[in-house]
């Protein structure tokens, strides 16, 4: 890592103990990004199949309370995540943007940051 960088913190796709927000200060490039990165895509990818089958059901006149409340349930949980993942992506900067100074910090020498 650079020690003149500004890294921002990660809200990760999982939570922590009791249910808190877990971070990940880095440069987006390292072993457990990768990991986030992969749980996303799976956290999204269950929330369309979880889309599908709730649209199948909500069709099914027969459909039981107990299969719409379990689908309820389950959506409740998938868009928690989903939330979480446009949160995370909402708060990073876009690949390859240049990520800036906080206020009152300055580059070494006065230089530019390139």
């Amino acid at each position: 890592m650079n020690p003149h960088s500004v890294e921002a913190a990660r809200l990760l796709p999982w939570a922590g103990d009791g249910g808190k927000p877990c971070y990940l200060v880095g440069d987006g490039d390292g072993c457990l990004s990768r990991v986030a990165d992969t749980v996303e895509s799976v956290q999204l990818g269950m929330a369309a199949d979880l889309l599908g089958h709730t649209d199948d059901l909500l069709s099914d006149r027969t459909a039981t309370p107990e299969q719409l409340r379990y689908a309820i349930a389950r959506l409740a949980v998938s868009l928690r995540e989903v939330h979480r993942v446009a949160r995370s992506r909402g708060a990073r900067p876009a690949a390859g943007a240049v990520r800036a100074e906080p206020p009152g910090r300055a580059h070494p020498a006065g230089g530019a940051r390139h």
